[in-house]
């Protein structure tokens, strides 16, 4: 995988990642959660948690995406521009 298509898929990942993670807990508050019965007694484990689960799910998107990209242009531009 080249630099350029690791860029396109982490880059846009972790902007989304950050986003979702400022409206996911402009509502919910971590420390109203609770892990097995146990109150949390901080909010940065559950913050920084859910933002690197946010990447990692963003990240995924934009590789299916890059994926289907390169699918498609292998099938539609069969031309190899590379050789010329």
């Amino acid at each position: 995988m080249s630099k350029r298509a690791l860029m396109s898929i982490l880059w846009p990942s972790f902007i989304m990642a950050g986003v979702m993670s400022a409206v996911v807990f402009a509502f919910v508050d971590p420390l109203e959660l609770s892990l097995h019965g146990a109150q949390l007694t901080s909010r940065q484990p559950v913050y920084t948690l859910c933002f690197f689960l946010f990447w990692a799910l963003f990240a995924l998107c934009s590789s299916a995406s890059v994926w289907l990209a390169t699918r498609l242009a292998k099938v539609y531009d069969p031309v190899d521009l590379d050789r010329f």
